[in-house]
Order: structure tokens, then sequence, then C-alpha cells
């Protein structure tokens, strides 16, 4: 579902893993879900199935953040490669964010502009996760008040229990950023290649299921073309025989 200003289109969402090497698309799914944000784990733990391997790493846009997502993949050895989206409010009102904020692992603190330490308070959980809070009590005296909140009783940080994941997350994308612009070479390519050269830039089909089995039809034909360019007709046939 494709949601406009003004109206909705009702469409469905496609799921897709491709591998690196050859641009195999190695799992797929039709959703009608209007996110992503549920659908990485699944994804990646069907990818990590069909190619046989202990270990995978795992590239995907901003729309697949998710915390929840991220904890499964790693419990399932996979190793996630996701830039984080800008969704702060206090971006858009000229204030500090919460990147603004350096987190102190030994101290279970988080260090504001100012140098004041903000420590744990208590926890509560949102959305079914386990939410920590931490302030202090020196913003009412800070001269960087006006630009840190509008809270008068001053300025709140949360954390997520498992946020130790997203952080490490992070730091693999900023060290390898060139992964992100390869996901862009990987992933878009063969939806180019079923809408144009395929001729299937929309489905036939009505209903989830029939037009999970349409998607399939067209998986498989798409993975058919790449394995001909690939080994040529003669070796696959060998290689089925």
């Amino acid at each position: 579902m494709i949601v406009h200003f003004n109206s909705t289109d009702v469409c469905y969402n496609v799921q897709t893993a491709v591998d690196e090497k050859h641009q195999l698309i190695v799992a797929h799914e039709v959703t009608n879900d209007p996110t992503d944000h549920a659908h990485l784990a699944e994804m990646a733990v069907r990818a990590k199935e069909t190619l046989g391997v202990e270990q995978l790493e795992v590239v995907a846009d901003m729309g697949y953040y998710d915390g929840a997502e991220v904890k499964q993949c790693a419990a399932a050895s996979i190793q996630t490669y996701i830039p984080k989206p800008i969704t702060s409010v206090n971006q858009k009102r000229g204030l500090f964010t919460k990147q603004d904020f350096s987190y102190d692992e030994t101290k279970d603190c988080y260090r504001c502009p100012a140098g004041a330490e903000l420590h744990y308070r208590y926890e509560s959980f949102e959305q079914n996760r386990l939410i920590r809070y931490y302030t202090t009590n020196k913003c009412l005296t800070c001269p960087l008040k006006e630009k840190c909140t509008t809270n008068a009783r001053g300025r709140r940080i949360t954390r997520w229990v498992d946020e130790k994941l997203m952080e490490d997350m992070a730091r693999r994308v900023r060290t390898r950023p060139e992964l992100l612009r390869r996901r862009q070479q990987l992933s878009e390519p063969p939806f180019g290649t079923i809408k144009r050269a395929m001729n299937q830039g929309y489905f036939l089909m009505k209903g989830l299921n029939k037009v999970g089995a349409e998607m399939s039809l067209t998986v498989l034909s798409y993975n058919l073309k790449r394995a001909i360019n690939i080994v040529g007709v003669q070796n696959l046939i060998a290689a089925l025989t």
C-alpha cells in the first residue's frame, strides 16, 4: 500500500534478497505490509538457509531499520548493515539530538554537549521494548538548555536495553560505507530487469496467494536467465542432470 498526501494506492510489497556474487534472487516474499520494518530477519534467515552458510552479511536500506529485527539477525549469526534514518523531532527544531550525547558504557551514563552526565533513573516497557531513562539535575542551570530541550524539567535520554546492537551496527556502517553503495548495485538491478527487460512492471493476479505464486514464477524466470548468462545453456543442463 502506497500512501500519498491525498490518496492511497493498494499495492503489494515485494521482498527480495540478492546474492552479491551472481545477483541471483536467493529469497523472496510478497506481503501487503506498507513498510519493510518487520521483514529484515525473515528474509535474512531465509537467504542464509538457501545459501547454506554459517554466517552472513546483510546490507539493507534504512526502511529496514528496526532493533528487534537486528537482534533476531544477530542471534542467527547474521551481521547487518543498515543506515539509521533521521527521525528526530529535535533536529527539526534545531535542538541537540541524541547523537550529540555520548554514551559511557562503563559508567552507564550519557554525557551531554555541556559535559554533564545523565544517569539512569528508571525503566519501563514501550511498544514491547524495555526502555531505560537517563536524566540530570544540572539542566536547570545549564547555559545550553535552550539549545537542548523545551522541557522545563530538563533533558531526558532514552535507551533500549539492547541498544548496543544498534551502536555496533552504526560503527560497522561508518567503517564500511562502500557496502551501502554496493547494495544499490545489487538489489535494484533485478527489479529493473523484471520490470523492463521482462516487461513485468505490474501484477496480473489479485489476492496475496495468487500474487505470491505469480512472483515466484517471475523470480524463477529471472534466475534462469541469470544462470544461463553466467554458465551457459549446456553447463546449466549438465548441472541439472
